[in-house]
């Protein structure tokens, strides 16, 4: 079959913080997770924008929760959907949410119309891998290549982010392999990337070092190229986010930045205020 953005969707979850995406593409749709303040549920972006999550956090006597959608969120989803042939879920990884879960049972219920995708990331990167299913669309593709785009992004994309504290990725259960480094971080940021669940990579100290690590780790693994895609997130740490463009486009001029976002109350609750990370995937054809 001939996969065209006319016959094909493409489903995201509010993990990829990239709630405008329905309205530059007619065939995205979002389904937002949950954010629990107390006994009140809120649906990411949809009754709480990160600006007013983040304003709430900072008076917030106890952290929030979050929660997955359910299985039947995503199937309404899909139902209203029905116009398209092929329907392409994308979602966080597998490994740090139960969102994937309810795509694939809602999407038992119509057969192999839909395939759902455990992204193994998080966050724009998710973002990036729609942008670059899009771009195939819009020439049109076919199951088979997309099969392989997501392969060659499982293997190639790269990510890294830091944060102010481990304690909220601790309190969420978010942690996994840097639980080590819990506990001991006064003055020393550490740098985490996501490989299906959150993996430390190295302690410095201050924002400055850091961004020494970024450049980095970046250069090291990118060639300069205008198929180079980049996207980057900050929890309510804008400057941060800023310095990050000017990074980019200081190593690498030719590659794009194709989003540039706040993270939402679902990522931000884990992530915690002042995390700035960002995202990059070679799109060569």
């Amino acid at each position: 079959m001939n996969l065209t953005s006319k016959n094909t969707a493409i489903v995201l979850d509010s993990t990829a913080d990239f709630p405008e995406a329905p309205e530059r593409f007619p065939n995205w749709r979002v389904v937002p997770l949950y954010v629990l303040f107390g006994d009140k549920s809120y649906r990411d972006y949809v009754d709480l924008s990160p600006h007013e999550f983040y304003e709430r956090l900072r008076t917030a006597e106890v952290l929030p929760t979050t929660s997955q959608p359910t299985p039947g969120d995503f199937l309404k989803t899909y139902e209203e959907l029905e116009d398209y042939d092929r329907v392409y879920s994308l979602h966080l990884s597998s490994a740090l949410s139960g969102t994937y879960q309810s795509a694939v049972t809602a999407a038992a219920e119509l057969g192999d119309k839909v395939r759902v995708i455990d992204s193994e990331s998080a966050s724009a990167a998710i973002a990036i891998l729609g942008l670059a299913l899009q771009h195939r669309l819009d020439r049109g593709t076919t199951d088979d290549e997309v099969g392989a785009l997501i392969a060659r992004y499982r293997e190639e994309a790269g990510l890294l982010f830091t944060v102010d504290t481990l304690e909220f990725l601790r309190r969420g259960g978010r942690i996994g392999r840097a639980s080590a480094w819990a506990g001991q971080l006064l003055h020393v940021k550490p740098i985490l990337t996501i490989e299906r669940e959150v993996i430390p990579l190295k302690r410095v100290r201050g924002n400055q070092k850091a961004m020494q690590e970024f450049v980095a780790e970046f250069t090291s693994k990118t060639t300069d190229s205008a198929t180079l895609k980049v996207g980057i997130a900050h929890a309510d740490a804008r400057e941060r986010a800023k310095q990050l463009e000017k990074m980019v486009h200081g190593e690498r001029p030719q590659a794009e930045i194709e989003i540039v976002t706040t993270l939402g109350a679902v990522v931000g609750t884990h992530a915690g205020p002042g995390t700035v990370g960002f995202f990059w995937f070679d799109d060569r054809e």
